[in-house]
């Protein structure tokens, strides 16, 4: 379960079937705070690739743009890749299977 931050406009594509997919990027924050010291810890934000799938994804694109505010739910999937280099890189995205949004409508 996540609640951030949408980085930027989602990237949306049909396959087999008319299938629809969205990738996002969700930004989480924990709020930085002040130790009994008087030791200042800075905010820190940690970037999620987010997969939705079908009628989510289809939500996703008529209605979620960058900054918007999401709530999700869903499981992780790792992978790995060889990059162009042939750097053998790791990859976790989040299978979205719930989704709320938290930005109220603009009253345009």
């Amino acid at each position: 379960m996540l609640i951030g931050n949408v980085g930027a406009d989602p990237e949306i594509r049909y396959v087999e079937q008319g299938v629809a997919v969205a990738r996002l990027r969700l930004a989480t924050t924990e709020r930085g705070y002040t130790l009994q010291n008087g030791t200042q810890v800075p905010d820190h934000t940690d970037w999620h690739n987010v997969i939705l799938w079908r009628k989510l994804a289809e939500i996703v694109e008529k209605y979620v743009h960058k900054g918007d505010k999401l709530y999700i739910e869903g499981r992780l999937r790792y992978s790995t890749y060889d990059d162009k280099q042939g750097q053998r890189r790791y990859m976790t995205e989040i299978w979205a299977d719930n989704m709320e949004m938290l930005t109220p409508k603009s009253t345009e």
